[in-house]
């Protein structure tokens, strides 16, 4: 008995191995529908009167853009946002590329380098969308030549507008362009600003059509500058949505994906669940969705993951709960945690359980959501390296120190590594925003990515999501990994 017991808590490890992906990043690809998961927080910045949505690393700006691009799944998203089901929708710049639909970084900076002013670039790139929906033809052998057209023939560029806006109205269907990877366009920050500012100018003119919408995805430190010190910039502002996840969305989100695990995998987490709720998840179509008290922080999603991790974060309660542990130690400085970061610690505390503790009473075992909790740190880690490599840079320096701990301590380590100023800390590609402020700037900036946090006495901490793997000690605190 014990050993068929083992076995099928072996079984368990295995189908969450399974369900939940190796890498949480979809790279612009379309989403997997089984894995389409809406908290709250993001029907507002999925509806068309939306034209800003901000978000930080790993949140779904990338991959809301993905689903909408996708009938398949905006049909499917029509329960939440039901005008999505009439809405045409097309990609004005996103991670993948596609030369035809819009500019890459290159294209745009040779553009400049040209002469058009991003206002008129983007206005070539909805000029490219409209005309391939209504049909006809403006010049198109090369964006030089759109943007030309665009600039020089205002009232057949206005004609255009007007036609796509009466097509629509005429099919009782809206357009939608979006827009996505803004840090893309540009390694300098004053240039992106220019280029995200004409865009949202673009936006703006669009809400003079009706039928026509435009959405913005941008990064938190893009929406803190200056890109929206233009004339009725606030009839943008006052559209913005933040994507956030509270802890019983990554919850829900995490049960979304293993009831649809493949094959006996899912089958296998779905008896799980049905054991803790009393009724298997609802199934539509060849998709399995969650019952309501599932997706709320709950006494159901509570006893949902401790059928997984157990009560306990160790052999009592004063080491605390799974439930709540997973999420809040996974969190930024700014109390933030992303679905990539809990998603990838618990599949890696799956990995870990099923290697070292095949005879452990649950199939995560309290250890192993610990070093989950490392590999998680590891992967936003190299995540930060990608978004901003000067990060990476400063924060070597400060390997092996205990946090918190001055910011004196922190800056004399960074005066002695970088003895020719900051300047020399700093990377080609979008440096630290406040580098003309020196170490305070930068501090700063540290701050409004959620690295660095500063205590009421002063002193600096950085939360686990970043401390273990930047290599930083914490007494009592889960161990750094270098």
């Amino acid at each position: 008995m014990e050993k068929r017991i083992m076995r099928e808590l072996q079984d368990v490890r295995q189908a969450i191995i399974e369900a939940l992906p190796l890498t949480t990043s979809n790279h612009g690809e379309v989403p997997n529908q089984r894995h389409m998961y809406v908290p709250p927080a993001h029907i507002k910045a999925l509806r068309l009167e939306c034209n800003l949505v901000i978000g930080a690393r790993g949140v779904g700006k990338s991959f809301w853009t993905a689903a909408l691009g996708s009938s398949e799944l905006r049909a499917s998203l029509g329960t939440s946002v039901p005008e999505l089901e009439r809405t045409d929708v097309h990609i004005g710049f996103a991670v993948t590329p596609n030369i035809a639909a819009f500019p890459d970084g290159e294209s745009l900076s040779r553009l400049r380098e040209g002469g058009s002013e991003p206002y008129d670039i983007w206005r070539a790139v909805v000029a490219r969308w409209l005309m391939s929906v209504i049909g006809g033809g403006i010049p198109k052998d090369t964006w030089s030549d759109t943007v030309s057209w665009g600039r020089a023939n205002p009232e057949r560029l206005a004609e255009l507008m007007e036609q796509a806006n009466r097509y629509f109205l005429d099919k009782k269907r809206f357009g939608l362009i979006v827009f996505d990877a803004l840090d893309r366009t540009s390694s300098d920050w004053r240039t992106m600003d220019s280029i995200v500012r004409d865009l949202l100018r673009v936006v703006l003119w669009l809400k003079s059509y009706p039928c026509l919408h435009a959405k913005v995805f941008l990064r938190e430190d893009q929406s803190a500058r200056t890109i929206t010190d233009f004339p009725d910039a606030s009839k943008l502002l006052a559209t913005k949505a933040e994507l956030t996840w509270a802890p019983h969305d990554l919850h829900g989100l995490m049960w979304q994906m293993l009831c649809n695990a493949p094959g006996e995998h899912g089958a296998r987490l779905r008896e799980v669940y049905q054991e803790v709720v009393g009724l298997p998840p609802p199934e539509y179509g060849a998709v399995w969705r969650l019952a309501e008290e599932v997706k709320r922080d709950s006494v159901t999603q509570r006893g949902l993951f401790e059928a997984l991790s157990g009560p306990w974060m160790g052999r009592d309660r004063r080491r605390g709960v799974p439930y709540v542990w997973s999420v809040s130690h996974l969190a930024d400085g700014r109390g933030r945690t992303s679905p990539r970061s809990f998603l990838a610690a618990i599949r890696a505390a799956a990995e870990d359980s099923f290697e070292k503790y095949p005879d452990h009473l649950y199939a995560l075992h309290y250890e192993s959501i610990k070093r989950g909790v490392q590999k998680a740190s590891e992967i936003r880690v190299a995540e930060m390296a990608e978004d901003y490599p000067w990060v990476t840079r400063l924060m070597d320096p400060l390997q092996g120190l205990t946090v918190p701990c001055s910011f004196d301590v922190i800056e004399s380590r960074w005066a002695d590594h970088f003895p020719c100023g900051l300047k020399s800390a700093s990377d080609e590609r979008l440096p630290p925003q406040h580098v003309d402020r020196s170490w305070p700037g930068v501090r700063n900036d540290l701050e409004r990515l959620g690295i660095f946090e500063t205590m009421r006495d002063g002193r600096v901490n950085l939360p686990d999501l970043y401390r273990v793997g930047f290599g930083l000690g914490r007494r009592g605190g889960v161990k750094p990994l270098k």
